[in-house]
């Protein structure tokens, strides 16, 4: 676990911000410290020895201030004070407001990252672990700069100028401070390390924890329904108790550190004031110059004690970040453990013909003959995780023509319809593709928003005409385009999410003028009569010119193509 993570920097530009700010105003904070410490000493000294009778034993009034100074000592002290009160308080600032930005510029950047990727990866990491690590875990990142940043940057900026003002005040004490200081950060190592270890399992315990309770939340209407309910709550029961007892391992390391640090540094004062108070004594060293010492030496320390207890109230930033980072990064994880990104092989070539939004990568080269074919697959096989999932298919789908692909359940037919659409990349093989087309998913997609959201989905203004004419080919003329949908479509019923999708892909299809069409599974949830409608809509954008290629293993829908291809196991035609 990095103190600070140079990914912070690439992805989070506010962070730049924080740091130069920071290190501005800890300079400041730093310049304020040795002049109040400097002033407050010459006032004491000032006060002091007039009272003793104006001299001392040996070197005791060396470099002192005369009393008529006591007053622009005083005064530089109060400003001194105002100085570092106000830099303090604009590091926390900085730091606040720079958590607020950096949170949303790795948030968009994950996000980013996550849409710019197939809806169908593989990275190891479920949609529990996603949104808690977007979610609570960049939260946490509040801790982390409104506390640990803030300390770091001023042990980085504020302990070489103090140390070197000790040092040349007085050599030996500055010596002391420099053999004695190193012992701190190590055992700040050692106990980080410790640390580390214990964060990381109960960051994994919370993701654990968090997708319990989702899975839990999505089908409690199962669970209701055979009895199971009760297991799972004494699963979450399990999961918390065991979350309780990590949190309280990452408190115990976290007091002791803080005992250890502010032991070292209280014995590192004690060892430079004893030294400092014994040549006090004997006279050999000035006053003025001590109590200097001995009102800067616990400011040398203080940043280090601090950086390192602010550094264990943050490891839970720390450790989210690091996820995030690997989010961004793409890096996958195996075992919930983040593993080096597999090697990318060369893709199979595809070839697109000319239009915006085409989506592949690969190597691109416009279609031989756009009248004969739209669509062409030759020999393309796919792979997931290592394992064939379709293929080796070959197929084409020509301009009005309907094409249905069939098949057992696993045979490839989804991934075949993926690998279209770009969201896999096929192994081995050629695929010949049209500029633009338009899709209908197995699951309808819905958001919440109103009927003409969803159908002109990606527009930023809707044609209400052909919203209008999209509902009547799908069999919904009696759904008002304004109609309101809940959360993921909530208020209509699953064959009319389905149709509200059909109707969507043929809004496209008009609106874009697309030169294919596909449909996977667009008739699973509907009756007879819906799914007759269906196929005459298949018809109508086959009859227009459009390659329509649809999924299904329905008889009706079947029947309606022009073609079928079957793939995988072998099915009578």
């Amino acid at each position: 676990m990095k103190p600070l993570d140079p990914r912070l920097l690439r992805h989070a530009r506010a962070a730049r911000g924080i740091l130069i700010l920071g290190a501005g105003l800890g300079l400041a904070r730093t310049l304020a410290i040795i002049a109040w410490c400097w002033c407050l000493s010459q006032a004491l000294t000032s006060a002091v020895l007039p009272v003793l009778g104006g001299a001392g034993a040996g070197r005791v009034a060396e470099a002192s201030a005369p009393y008529g100074s006591l007053p622009w000592y005083a005064l530089g002290g109060l400003v001194a004070v105002v100085v570092r009160s106000a830099a303090t308080w604009g590091m926390d600032a900085v730091a606040a407001r720079g958590a607020v930005r950096v949170k949303t510029q790795l948030r968009e950047a994950a996000l980013d990252a996550l849409d710019g990727r197939s809806p169908l990866r593989e990275d190891g990491r479920s949609e529990a672990e996603l949104v808690t690590a977007l979610g609570r875990g960049l939260d946490a990142l509040d801790g982390y700069f409104s506390g640990y940043v803030p300390q770091l940057i001023l042990t980085a900026v504020a302990t070489p100028l103090l140390i070197l003002s000790v040092l040349l005040a007085d050599p030996l004490s500055g010596i002391i401070v420099l053999v004695v200081f190193p012992i701190i950060p190590i055992f700040m190592i050692l106990i980080g390390l410790a640390t580390q270890a214990v964060q990381d399992r109960q960051w994994a315990q919370l993701q654990r924890l968090s997708t319990s309770f989702m899975d839990a939340v999505s089908g409690l209407a199962t669970l209701k329904i055979f009895g199971r309910e009760g297991r799972q709550s004494a699963r979450i029961a399990r999961e918390t108790e065991e979350y309780r007892t990590r949190t309280m391992k990452v408190l115990r390391i976290t007091f002791l550190s803080g005992f250890v640090l502010d032991l070292a540094g209280t014995f590192s004062i004690a060892l430079v004031a004893v030294t400092v108070g014994t040549r006090l004594v004997d006279g050999a060293f000035p006053l003025a110059l001590g109590l200097f010492v001995l009102l800067l030496l616990p400011e040398v320390f203080i940043p280090i004690r601090q950086v390192g207890a602010a550094f264990h109230a943050s490891t839970e930033g720390l450790s989210a970040s690091a996820e995030v980072f690997d989010i961004i990064d793409g890096v996958p994880v195996v075992g919930g453990v983040p593993a080096p990104a597999p090697s990318r092989r060369e893709p199979a070539p595809f070839r697109r013909g000319g239009g915006a939004n085409g989506g592949f990568e690969g190597k691109i080269s416009p279609i031989r003959d756009p009248l004969k074919h739209v669509i062409e697959l030759e020999r393309v096989r796919i792979e997931r995780s290592g394992r064939t999932v379709g293929g080796p298919v070959s197929f084409s789908v020509a301009p009005g023509e309907v094409v249905a692909l069939a098949g057992p359940s696993g045979s490839g037919k989804s991934s075949l319809i993926a690998a279209l659409l770009g969201f896999l990349e096929p192994v081995s093989g050629r695929i010949e593709l049209p500029g633009e087309l338009a899709w209908v998913g197995q699951r309808p997609g819905l958001l919440q928003g109103s009927v003409r959201e969803n159908v002109a989905l990606g527009d930023d203004e809707a044609d209400s005409s052909l919203v209008r004419r999209a509902l009547d080919a799908a069999g919904l003329a009696d759904f008002s385009p304004d109609m309101r949908l809940g959360a993921s479509g909530a208020g209509v019923s699953g064959g009319q999410a389905q149709r509200i999708a059909i109707a969507r892909g043929l809004y496209r299809a008009w609106r874009h003028d697309v030169a294919a069409l596909l449909l996977d599974e667009p008739s699973s949830a509907l009756d007879a009569a819906n799914e007759e409608l269906v196929c005459r809509a298949m018809r109508a954008e086959a009859e227009s010119g459009r390659a329509v290629l649809v999924v299904s293993h329905r008889p009706a829908v079947l029947a309606a193509a022009d073609r079928v291809v079957r793939i995988g196991a072998e099915v009578p035609a």
